[in-house]
């Protein structure tokens, strides 16, 4: 089994309120790892973390949180022992990301040549026709028409997914072996949704960059993934590969997710999830999600589950995974 490019080991980040009266400990402990070549899934609802956990792996979090525990090992390296200025350096050659909107990526002040070649040039040292021949064959790779005639145009010039395309090729300009994927489909239609997750399959083949995909369809992390991570309440309740987690999920709030998907041909009335997210800086006492889960029971009111095993590569965060003689604890439900 080869070396895991990325690993996470029980980061933590926290937001600190104005004054610091509060702290919300938006990732809260948690551990996952990616190979090369693989897409891992970063799945939940709004709120939970997924953003925060990819801004704090390149290096980007606002001012007010910081990262409080843990390590983000890349290649070997420890990211979070670097400084501002050495990760500007594995920003773009190590690591790259694509944002959600384009609009808020691309500069509408300087040309596409500008933008997608400024990688390049910075991390790789590309110059003069070298660098617009990089320029060109990144904007057909992405399957732009016409790259001679589109690096001249500025983003206002371009479709939203023409856009979108764009961006992957500013992500890919400096060679990066790992590309996190920020909801980037979300604002494109189901067609071109369709098309630009078949490029992003397409370079993966061709290049071998590992992809971390942050989403809310679990349709895009069925066509998409090899492994999947749950998050709820800034922690990983369950991590495996997409086929033991859409086969039989050991984590309630898994199953709820996969419930509340629209199944072809089927007439029965999709599952919602009762409640809502709980405050990050007031978190309940047991296992976050107890008080939406139709399955807690007391012992999960007042005891925070540990993480439990579950197949190869695959495990849960929940007492409902573990061992029935560990619970000897009331079981009535909660």
């Amino acid at each position: 089994m080869t070396t895991p490019y990325l690993e996470v080991r029980d980061l933590q980040t926290h937001f600190t309120t104005f004054g610091g009266s509060r702290v919300v400990k938006a990732v809260d402990g948690i551990s996952f790892s990616l190979r090369e070549g693989e897409t891992l899934g970063l799945v939940g609802e709004s709120g939970c973390g997924k953003t925060t956990t990819c801004l704090s792996i390149v290096g980007l979090l606002p001012p007010a949180a910081r990262i409080a525990g843990g390590e983000i090992r890349l290649a070997g390296e420890d990211l979070t022992k670097k400084s501002p200025r050495e990760m500007r350096r594995i920003r773009g050659r190590k690591i790259a990301m694509i944002l959600q909107d384009p609009m808020a990526s691309l500069n509408p002040l300087f040309n596409i040549y500008t933008q997608v070649s400024e990688p390049a040039y910075y991390h790789l040292g590309i110059r003069r026709q070298s660098l617009r021949r990089r320029v060109e064959d990144l904007l057909r790779s992405v399957r732009i028409p016409s790259p001679a005639m589109r690096m001249r145009n500025y983003p206002h010039q371009m479709s939203g997914g023409m856009r979108q395309r764009i961006v992957g090729a500013i992500a890919l300009a400096g060679g990066p072996k790992l590309i996190i994927a920020d909801e980037p489909t979300t604002n494109l239609d189901v067609t071109i949704q369709a098309q630009y997750l078949d490029l992003l399959k397409d370079i993966q083949q061709e290049t071998g960059v590992a992809i971390i995909f942050v989403t809310h369809n679990l349709g895009i992390v069925a066509k998409m993934c090899d492994r999947m991570a749950v998050m709820y309440a800034g922690k990983i309740v369950e991590c495996g590969s997409v086929r033991d987690l859409f086969g039989a999920p050991s984590h309630p709030y898994t199953k709820a997710l996969l419930g509340s998907m629209a199944k072809l041909g089927s007439k029965e009335p999709l599952f919602a999830i009762p409640g809502q997210p709980p405050d990050l800086a007031n978190l309940p006492p047991g296992c976050a999600f107890h008080p939406r889960c139709a399955e807690a029971t007391q012992h999960c009111s007042e005891h925070e589950p540990k993480i439990v095993p579950c197949g190869q590569d695959w495990t849960a965060k929940c007492w409902l995974a573990h061992p029935k003689e560990s619970l000897r604890h009331d079981h009535a439900r909660a």
